[in-house]
């Protein structure tokens, strides 16, 4: 096979002008728009990454929070256990208070009554003293006669009381 040189150089600077042209009318615009692609995909890649380190911050902050909301939660019901304890024993304090007024107020009353009945039957002692002497008075009577006589007296003011 023979080569011919004038052929092959003509057919090297055809090749050479077409690899220019291509390379500045087509080679230059592809591979300007996978540098582009290139770029737009990194970008993209950083915004997830730091989306994603957002998000895991907001989730920290957000559990961070949900503690503190429970905390403050369970502060508030130990306080509310408190306050009701506090008013349960003021409460059966002042009752007690009121059933010791009521107590005292019945002894007094009762003491009252029983200084009345005391007086009443003083009184009547005094009536019936009055009405045995007279009686006394009226019948001249024995020592035995005066003894029936108180005894049956003391049996009366023995049972009223």
């Amino acid at each position: 096979m023979h080569i011919e040189w004038s052929t092959f150089f003509i057919q090297i600077v055809a090749f050479l002008l077409l690899y220019l042209l291509l390379q500045k009318l087509a080679f230059g615009p592809l591979f300007g728009m996978m540098e582009k692609r290139r770029q737009l995909v990194k970008d993209q890649i950083q915004t997830a990454e730091n989306n994603r380190k957002q998000a895991e911050q907001l989730l920290e902050e957000q559990k961070l929070a949900l503690q503190q909301t429970r905390k403050e939660a369970q502060d508030i019901i130990e306080q509310a256990k408190q306050i009701s304890s506090k008013q349960a024993d003021e409460i059966t304090a002042a009752a007690r208070a009121e059933a010791t007024r009521v107590k005292d107020e019945a002894i007094r009353d009762i003491e009252n009554e029983k200084h009345k009945a005391v007086a009443a039957l003083r009184s009547q002692v005094g009536a019936m003293s009055v009405l045995i002497a007279s009686k006394i008075i009226e019948k001249q009577i024995d020592e035995k006669s005066q003894e029936q006589l108180v005894e049956h007296y003391l049996k009366e003011v023995g049972g009223n009381q």
